[in-house]
């Protein structure tokens, strides 16, 4: 069986590419522990230059796998400090790499695959691609960073809605609401992603991981700092 999450590095590019089309490429045990694997691969890669982050098929990421949830209904909460924690810790080195990364919205996002689409620095997506909370249409609270990196693209009052109504946005929505940073047709994401990618791996990456640093941290500085 090949790998849940597929890891191709070219000329200095990370190519982190989620392998389970045939189950929304969701964020089960299996595809975690991989995306872990993947993304603690990169930490001291001192050859990295930038990421991308793509999936495979007609979903990004549809976010938990709900069957694994039902199943483990008497003990939902063994399960998920289990799951979560690791993956929380994966989310932030992720986030955190002192390289630009760039996410590719091929489809529809859900639950904790928000927060996996929206860590990017730049967020890239198919006219397709749709966003839906879920999470408390079926009683739980937002992982995997979806509430922070939300609020802090769409705001706080436009995530708070999002997440009570659990009403999905189009492409075009997202994009008015400044959740992603461009909308492509879907025959145009891979190569315009990978243009971009290729472009900012051959910049200054001193100069883009201080601005990253600079930039993620604004929000908690004064002007004067």
């Amino acid at each position: 069986m090949s790998s849940a999450v597929l890891l191709d590095r070219r000329d200095g590019i990370a190519f982190l590419t989620l392998n389970r089309p045939d189950r929304a490429n969701v964020l089960d045990l299996e595809m975690s522990a991989a995306l872990i694997a993947a993304v603690d691969a990169l930490v001291d890669d001192q050859s990295l230059r930038a990421v991308l982050l793509q999936a495979r098929g007609r979903h990004f990421c549809a976010g938990g796998d709900i069957g694994d949830f039902v199943d483990s209904i008497d003990d939902l909460g063994g399960l998920l400090d289990i799951h979560i924690p690791p993956l929380h810790r994966t989310m932030l080195r992720l986030a955190t790499l002192p390289v630009p990364v760039v996410s590719a919205l091929n489809g529809p996002i859900g639950g904790g695959g928000i927060g996996l689409a929206l860590c990017a620095d730049i967020v890239l997506a198919a006219e397709s691609m749709k966003l839906r909370g879920g999470y408390s249409a079926i009683g739980l609270t937002p992982d995997v960073g979806s509430s922070w990196f939300l609020a802090r693209r769409a705001g706080e009052a436009r995530a708070k809605e999002i997440l009570f109504t659990n009403e999905p946005l189009s492409a075009q929505q997202c994009l008015q609401f400044g959740i992603v940073s461009h909308v492509l047709p879907d025959g145009e994401l891979e190569a315009h992603a990978t243009a971009l990618v290729t472009s900012l791996a051959r910049g200054a990456t001193g100069s883009m991981a201080r601005i990253k640093a600079l930039v993620d941290g604004a929000s908690q500085r004064t002007l004067a700092q």
